[in-house]
C-alpha cells in the first residue's frame, strides 16, 4: 500500500492523465462538445446546424492540432457525403479543383528554382547591388528575401536566407564591428545552450522573417493563404464579374506590400533594433563602426557569388520558364485588354493549365546539352543519362502535398456550408454590422484575422473566417471583397510568436530567438499592417 505522502492530489492526477496523449482524450472530448449543435440540428430537421457541427470540430482540431492539420482537412469527404450536404464526387472534386493545381503547380517552380540554386545567385546578386555597410545590407537581404517570397513558400525563402545572414554577421564580427550574440549579462543562457543573437542580429533575422510574410502577400503563388482565398471566394461567387486573377491580385497587393515593408516595416527595425535617428546610442555606434567595413563584408558576399561559378544552362533555362508561367498567368485574362485565353475556341481556362505548361517542360529539358556532342561521337559514353531540370525524386522529398489537402479541405467546407444555408444562417446574424460605418466593420475582420492568426495555421484560419466575412458582407449589402481580400491578407501576417506562421519558427529555431523578442519587435509590424490593410481596403470601397 502507498504512503499517504507518495499520493496524488486529484488535481495532480489529472494533470498527469491529460498529460499522456492528451491528443486522443481531445479527440474524444470535442465531438462531445459540440454534439449538441448535432442534436438541434436533427431534432429541427435543419442541415445548416449539422454543418455547423462539422465546421466547429474542424475549427476546434485546426486550432488545438489534435489530429495534424491536413487529416482535419479530409473530415469534409466523409462527413459532407455523410450527412447529406453534397455528393461524394463533389467533394472530391475541390481536392483538386484549378486553385489547387495552380498551387501545386507553383510549389514546383519554386523547387525548380531552388534545385537549380537560382535563387542563391538572386539574392547574393542583389545584395551587392544594394551595398554593404550594415544599413544597406539590412535593406538589400530584406528587399531580395521580399521578391522571393512572391513567387516561393515563405519558409523556403527564409530557410534560404537564414545561412546567408549568419555568414555575413560572422564576418562583421569576426571584423570587430559590432557583437552579435548578447553577453551573459545582458541575457543569461544555461550552460550548452547556444549564445543569444545580440539587438543588431535579431534586426537582420526579424528583418528576413517579416518580408517572408509580407511578400508572400503580394502574389496569388506567392502563399497558401493567397489561393485559399482565391478558391474560397470563386467556390461561392462562381458568377461574379470581379474575379481574383492574377494580375487583379497583384494590382490590389502589391502597393501593400511594398508601403508596409519598405516604408514602415524596415524603418521600424531600423528604429528599434539599428539605432536609426540614435546615433550616440551604443547601438547606433555600433552601426556605424559596421559602416566603416563595408569592404570587407562585400568581399565574403563576392565569394559566396563566386563560388557558384558563371550561370549554368540549368539556372538559364529554369529562370527562362518561371518568366514563362508569369508571363502566361498575366496575360491569360489581364482584364483591361482581351488575353491570349479569350482567343482561344475552348473552354474556360484556369488559372492551372499555365503553371503546368512551364511545369512539363521542367522534367523534360535537360540540365545541359553536351549530350549532343556523342550522337555522332565513339566510345567511350556517359554511364548515366543526363538529368532534367527537376527530378521527380526532388519534388517527392520536398512538396508539401499536405497543403493540397489543406486547400481543398477549406474549399469543400465553404461550398457544404453554402449548400446547406449555414454561411448564409451565420451572415444573416451578423447583419446588425449593417448600422455601423463600413470602414469599422473593415476593421473589426482585419482585427479578428490577426488576432487569430498569431495562435493557429494561417491557412486553416483563412479556411474559417472568410466564408462568414462574405456571408456578412451580403447581409450588410457591401461587395464581399470590401470585407474579404484585406481579412485573407491579415492571416498571413503574425510578427509576434514562433508558432504564428512557419518563418517566424524557422528564425526561431536557427537562432534560438527568446518569444519575448519577437512578440516586441511585432508590436510595431502588426500595427503597420493593421492600418495599412484597413487604408487599402478603404480606398477599394470607394474604387
Amino acid at each position: 500500500m502507498a504512503d499517504a505522502e507518495d499520493r496524488l492530489g486529484s488535481g495532480q492526477a489529472c494533470k498527469r492523465c491529460c498529460g499522456f496523449h492528451w491528443r486522443g482524450k481531445a479527440t474524444i472530448i470535442i465531438p462531445l462538445a459540440t454534439l449538441p449543435l448535432m442534436i438541434y440540428g436533427l431534432m429541427e430537421g435543419q442541415r445548416a446546424w449539422i454543418c455547423m457541427f462539422l465546421v466547429a470540430n474542424m475549427a476546434l482540431f485546426w486550432i488545438t492540432e489534435a489530429i495534424p492539420l491536413y487529416l482535419t482537412a479530409l473530415f469534409p469527404i466523409v462527413f459532407l457525403p455523410l450527412f447529406g450536404i453534397l455528393p461524394s464526387d463533389k467533394v472530391c472534386s475541390f481536392y483538386f479543383s484549378d486553385t489547387v493545381v495552380m498551387f501545386l503547380g507553383g510549389l514546383l517552380i519554386a523547387l525548380a528554382i531552388e534545385y537549380s540554386n537560382l535563387h542563391q545567385r538572386i539574392a547574393l546578386t542583389t545584395i551587392l547591388i544594394v551595398g554593404c555597410s550594415p544599413r544597406r545590407l539590412h535593406f538589400g537581404l530584406v528587399m531580395v528575401t521580399c521578391f522571393i517570397s512572391l513567387w516561393i513558400s515563405n519558409s523556403a525563402a527564409t530557410a534560404m536566407m537564414c545561412p546567408i545572414v549568419k555568414a555575413v554577421l560572422n564576418e562583421m564580427e569576426a571584423q570587430n564591428m559590432f557583437a552579435i550574440y548578447k553577453t551573459q549579462e545582458e541575457e543569461p543562457v544555461e550552460e550548452g545552450d547556444p549564445p543569444h543573437p545580440s539587438t543588431i542580429s535579431m534586426a537582420f533575422y526579424f528583418g528576413i522573417a517579416y518580408a517572408s510574410s509580407i511578400g508572400g502577400c503580394g502574389t496569388l503563388i506567392g502563399t497558401g493563404t493567397n489561393l485559399t482565398y482565391k478558391g474560397l471566394y470563386d467556390t461561392r461567387f462562381p458568377n461574379s464579374e470581379e474575379k481574383i486573377d492574377f494580375p487583379i491580385f497583384m494590382a490590389y497587393a502589391i502597393p501593400f506590400v511594398v508601403i508596409v515593408l519598405i516604408f514602415l516595416t524596415y524603418l521600424s527595425l531600423q528604429i528599434t533594433h539599428m539605432g536609426l535617428f540614435r546615433p550616440k546610442s551604443k547601438i547606433g555606434q555600433e552601426v556605424k563602426k559596421g559602416a566603416e567595413g563595408k569592404d570587407i563584408v562585400k568581399a565574403v558576399i563576392k565569394e559566396r557569388k563566386k563560388e557558384l561559378g558563371s550561370m549554368s544552362c540549368h539556372e538559364i533555362q529554369v529562370g527562362l520558364l518561371f518568366i514563362l508561367m508569369i508571363f502566361l498567368l498575366f496575360t491569360r485574362r489581364p482584364g483591361f485588354f482581351p488575353g491570349w485565353a479569350d482567343f482561344l475556341n475552348a473552354k474556360a481556362i484556369g488559372s492551372g493549365p499555365p503553371v503546368f505548361f512551364s511545369v512539363l517542360f521542367l522534367f523534360a529539358l535537360p540540365t545541359q546539352y553536351t549530350f549532343f556532342k556523342y550522337c555522332c561521337g565513339k566510345a567511350p559514353f556517359p554511364g548515366q543519362t543526363m538529368d532534367a531540370c527537376l527530378s521527380w525524386v526532388y519534388c517527392h522529398k520536398y512538396t508539401p502535398f499536405g497543403l493540397c489537402f489543406l486547400l481543398g479541405g477549406g474549399f469543400a467546407l465553404a461550398e457544404g456550408s453554402r449548400v446547406c444555408g449555414m454561411a448564409k444562417m451565420l451572415g444573416e446574424s451578423l447583419a446588425f454590422a449593417g448600422n455601423m460605418h463600413h470602414v469599422l466593420v473593415v476593421a473589426m475582420c482585419i482585427f479578428l484575422s490577426l488576432f487569430c492568426t498569431a495562435f493557429a495555421s494561417n491557412v486553416a484560419i483563412c479556411n474559417i473566417l472568410i466564408p462568414i466575412f462574405s456571408e456578412m458582407a451580403l447581409a450588410i449589402k457591401v461587395h464581399p471583397i470590401t470585407l474579404t481580400f484585406p481579412a485573407a491578407l491579415a492571416c498571413s501576417l503574425a510578427f509576434h510568436l514562433p508558432v504564428s506562421t512557419p518563418p517566424n519558427a524557422i528564425i526561431s529555431g536557427y537562432t534560438g530567438l527568446k518569444t519575448k523578442y519577437m512578440a516586441v519587435a511585432g508590436i510595431l509590424p502588426t500595427f503597420w499592417s493593421f492600418f495599412c490593410l484597413l487604408f487599402t481596403g478603404t480606398v477599394w470601397t470607394m474604387v
